[in-house]
């Protein structure tokens, strides 16, 4: 399931028709769910983030919300996993029986990752959350409500993150602009 996350992807969908669609970020869906009783018998796993954000997620999480319950997590390298590191993924998620899996790596990252691994560990659901770790790490800053309204929050995190988001947002922001006009001109929308 793709959610919009951000607002282009909600203007776009209002544009075809979906008037009622809203912007569902990852980070919000997280503390959602994590905050709600109803999941308090789902174990949660946190995998990605730098060395260390994972487990300093599960321990401000679980003060936050004392009745989680987090199965584990895993600190990917920043690339694709190796034969040898899938394999070891796989134990580990085997031996801790996550019912969630939250998965907090870049994107196109986390969705080639959930698609590659979501059949063959062994959890009932996997959600790609992006920089979620970050934001409720505080190792980087949200921004207002209305930047995020006014499709800005891309520009809230360059400023913060230049060094790694620049390439990222030259190179996608034109290509999304650019597929969104070709489907308009198309007569698509």
């Amino acid at each position: 399931m793709n959610l919009p996350d951000g607002m282009p992807t909600v203007w776009v969908g209002h544009s075809q028709g979906f008037a009622g669609m809203s912007r569902v970020a990852g980070p919000d869906v997280m503390l959602q769910v994590l905050r709600s009783k109803r999941f308090e018998n789902c174990r949660h796993f946190f995998y990605g983030g730098k060395p260390g954000t994972a487990q300093e997620l599960a321990f401000k999480m679980k003060r936050r919300f004392p009745w989680i319950r987090i199965a584990g997590t895993y600190t990917p390298p920043f690339r694709d996993l190796n034969e040898e590191e899938g394999s070891e993924l796989i134990e580990i998620v085997r031996q801790s029986k996550p019912s969630i899996i939250w998965v907090g790596i870049s994107t196109p990252r986390q969705e080639l990752f959930m698609r590659k691994y979501l059949p063959i560990l062994d959890t009932q659901l996997m959600f790609g959350v992006g920089a979620a770790f970050d934001f409720h790490t505080g190792t980087i800053k949200d921004c207002n409500e209305w930047m995020k309204r006014a499709g800005l929050q891309w520009l809230h995190r360059l400023f913060q993150d230049p060094g790694r988001l620049f390439w990222r947002y030259v190179r996608n922001n034109p290509a999304f602009l650019w597929r969104i006009a070709m489907q308009m001109l198309a007569g698509k929308l």
